[in-house]
């Protein structure tokens, strides 16, 4: 089961890290999201420094600090609840499985850290 709580981890790293750039390039398909979801244009920079924390707090868990990956997992579990009842409120139900996706896996890599404090 560790192997693949890691193996869920690494994805977390990997997969906020991918949109955490995304946001930063106000790629084309993070502008049309968060409209539909009554979020200002002006806060997914914000946003998106978060997520970078977030995969950079699991990585240096991973590494070692084990502390900082559990805190960074809880830290990205709550943002990704907050994504999930964003897109309940504003009824866009239709793309719910991208931030239903990324709180599994912040799930998963909160787990993991829970197991070794």
């Amino acid at each position: 089961m560790s192997y693949v709580l890691i193996i869920a981890t690494v994805g977390c790293v990997v997969a906020n890290a991918f949109i955490a750039i995304a946001d930063f390039a106000r790629a084309p398909f993070v502008l049309a999201n968060s409209a539909e979801v009554q979020l200002p244009p002006a806060a997914v920079p914000y946003l998106a420094t978060l997520k970078l924390a977030g995969a950079a707090g699991l990585l240096m868990g991973l590494v070692g600090v084990h502390w900082l990956g559990l805190a960074a997992g809880i830290g990205l579990t709550a943002f990704f609840i907050g994504a999930v009842l964003a897109h309940v409120r504003a009824r866009v139900l239709h793309n719910i499985a991208f931030p239903g996706g990324y709180l599994l896996l912040a799930v998963a890599g909160t787990s993991f850290f829970v197991g070794k404090l």
